[in-house]
């Protein structure tokens, strides 16, 4: 009786935190109201007995919601929670699809011919899963993990070097030490001497003709 009300008590997080994740306005929230529906549904699975998929459900979505607001909070450079967002673009094509996928799913479970268990289950279960679904591979995952978020942070590190509440500069910094004439790969010699062309065009012009109106205006 217990595991049942726990059961229906953690259907409901899940859905009404998935339902949140679509509601609210902010980045921040939606992620964390993911990371709570899958860890509600990641401890129904170690209700199951399904001890490896459980605890790789919580763990995974931990820290990738975790990995995914470390993100939004170096990029955004405020609180992401603030910034207010519309989380679904088309809503009428998203809503008749997702009832849709619930319908067909709710159906496939309740109509299947679920097989009977065939042999006996294995002391470990929680090793035999991980045999069965990794093989000779899982020593390979474990040390993949801890290299590829080392990767992430070392890339973030030398893609944004002055940190998070340095300013950016407007212009680089080898356009600031010039003077607004100066021009470069040596067009500043050029520009002048431009200007130089221009003013003796100008001197070679007689006061009589700059003031010289059409022949006849004045007849």
């Amino acid at each position: 009786m217990l595991s049942a009300i726990l059961f229906i008590v953690l259907a409901v997080v899940a859905i009404a935190a998935g339902v949140v994740v679509f509601r609210t306005d902010s980045m921040a929230r939606a992620t964390y109201a993911l990371a709570v529906s899958f860890v509600a549904v990641g401890i129904m699975l170690l209700q199951f007995e399904l001890e490896y998929i459980g605890v790789i459900t919580i763990l995974m979505m931990v820290m990738e919601m975790a990995i995914m607001a470390i993100f939004m909070i170096m990029f955004m450079g405020m609180n992401p929670a603030l910034m207010p967002m519309d989380m679904v673009h088309n809503k009428k094509a998203s809503a008749g699809i997702a009832v849709g996928v619930f319908v067909v799913l709710t159906a496939g479970i309740l109509l299947a011919d679920w097989p009977a268990r065939r042999g006996v289950p294995a002391a470990d279960l929680t090793a035999s899963l991980g045999e069965a679904i990794m093989g000779s591979k899982m020593l390979v995952m474990l040390t993949v993990s801890p290299v590829l978020f080392a990767t992430l942070v070392s890339a973030l590190v030398l893609a944004n070097p002055r940190g998070r509440y340095a300013p950016y500069p407007l212009v680089p910094a080898e356009l600031e030490k010039d003077d607004g004439d100066t021009h470069p790969d040596g067009d500043s010699e050029d520009h002048d001497a431009g200007h130089g062309s221009h003013a003796g065009h100008t001197d070679e012009k007689s006061p009589g003709d700059q003031h010289q109106h059409p022949g006849g205006a004045h007849s």
